[in-house]
């Protein structure tokens, strides 16, 4: 049976390879297609130089070359791991290491996840280099140095050892002492630490990796706290960070639950927007809290996660799954495959989930056209952001379906406009 279980496997594997592979060379074609000035979308005509649109398409194809090999190169890690002998080894490893652990403290388990987790960490690397220190570096992005970067990395591996361990051994542990409904335990404690990840992030793991001032007295804050007061937004505080000592892209975003709730700035965002277009970004920001969005998406993660659980309490105790890939039946096994062979098969749901992130775009953008009176704002937003972070304007429609969590800036333009002249129309004197 266990053939049957790497033949299912190969299957979505190849077929996920195939697709993202389709995709991406027409997305590639679609963008060559449109690279002259002649390609720059009509609402962007004026607002946009072709030197500035072509170094926008320059960025996309270098980025979609790039994504060819890095898929290729994904692919191969995750064959290796999977049928190199890897696994085995590993646990072999764990085990011996754990001998002289109390079997409470689920030693081999723990390490072996551990284990594997850090090797796909180390096998990202190079793609990851790449990507930092070659395409961003290239276009005029990055501004980490390698020291930041190694600092980063360990960090990360710091909170990874400090939180992953002991997550991975509760997880564990009711595994092996909650019986037959192990999971439906498992899901309310996973849950449990993702909210409670959320609350203490803005206040105790985001500062490690980025100072975190309140924004100064002047315009900008108190148009800030007026907006907020006039669309009853409760926030616990509005701060710049330096994402600049990072990369030179933009953004906002809002971080934290109930009162833990923050607005945070870049610093890139601030020096290269009006007070206008940034308000209007977190006018943005504020519509996806005040239309509930947040807890939509929480709410939807929480029942992917009841139903991973479920399937994985379908899998535990069958032999051929552990088989196919060399291992023993184990708990912490179980954990590692199902996490290693489900992305393929889930890779099919992000179309779905995009096209949800999608609307919730679109009614955001048209919360902020609303709270601030009319979309020019917002609209001028959007272009200084397409702009200073040379979005792609032209991806191909079934690449951005799969792909874009976010409407394209040319889609987002014209609905804002849309909502602006429905607005007018309806507010508009009868004529006789």
């Amino acid at each position: 049976m266990e053939h049957w279980v790497v033949g299912l496997f190969l299957v979505f594997f190849t077929l996920e390879l195939a697709v993202e592979g389709v995709l991406n060379e027409l997305n590639l074609r679609y963008i060559r297609e449109r690279c002259g000035p002649e390609g720059i979308p009509d609402d962007f005509r004026g607002r946009l130089s072709p030197e500035e649109y072509r170094r926008s398409v320059d960025y996309a194809l270098a980025r979609g070359r790039f994504q060819r090999w890095a898929e290729i190169y994904g692919g191969a890690v995750l064959l290796a791991v999977l049928f190199g002998g890897i696994l085995p080894r590993v646990e072999e490893l764990a085990r011996t290491l754990a001998g002289r652990w109390n079997p409470a403290w689920q030693g081999p388990g723990v390490l072996f996840c551990f284990a594997v987790a850090l090797i796909l960490v180390f096998a990202g690397l190079p793609t990851d280099l790449y990507a930092t220190f070659g395409i961003e570096a290239r276009f005029g992005f990055n501004k980490t140095t390698p020291g930041l970067y190694l600092a980063d990395k360990a960090k990360g591996l710091l909170l990874g050892i400090v939180l992953g361990l002991p997550f991975l051994w509760v997880v564990l542990t009711l595994m092996e002492i909650a019986g037959r409904f192990w999971w439906l335990w498992a899901f309310a404690f996973i849950l449990g630490f993702q909210l409670l990840m959320i609350v203490v992030y803005p206040t105790l793991i985001a500062p490690l990796f980025n100072r975190f001032e309140p924004l100064e007295e002047g315009e900008l804050r108190d148009r800030i706290e007026a907006l907020a007061a006039r669309v009853g937004f409760k926030t616990g505080g509005i701060y710049s960070m330096d994402g600049s000592k990072r990369s030179a892209h933009s953004n906002a975003y809002f971080t934290g639950i109930g009162r833990a709730k923050r607005i945070v700035l870049f610093d890139t965002l601030i020096a290269q927007m009006p007070v206008d277009q940034t308000l209007a970004v977190l006018a943005h920001e504020m519509g996806h809290y005040k239309m509930k969005h947040v807890r939509r998406m929480l709410v939807l993660e929480g029942a992917l996660l009841f139903a991973g659980l479920y399937v994985l309490s379908l899998l535990l105790d069958y032999a051929p799954f552990y088989a196919a890939f060399g291992l023993a039946p184990s708990n912490h096994a179980a954990l590692v495959l199902f996490s290693l062979v489900s992305g393929p098969a889930v890779f099919y749901l992000g179309p779905l989930l995009n096209y949800l992130s999608r609307r919730h775009e679109y009614e955001a953008d048209r919360f902020a056209a609303l709270a601030l009176g009319d979309g020019r704002a917002m609209e001028e937003a959007l272009v200084n952001l397409t702009v200073k972070n040379l979005a792609n304007l032209t991806p191909h429609p079934w690449y951005s379906a799969y792909h874009y969590s976010h409407p394209t800036p040319v889609e987002r333009i014209r609905a804002i406009r849309g909502w602006d002249t429905l607005r007018r129309g309806a507010t508009a004197p009868l004529s006789a």
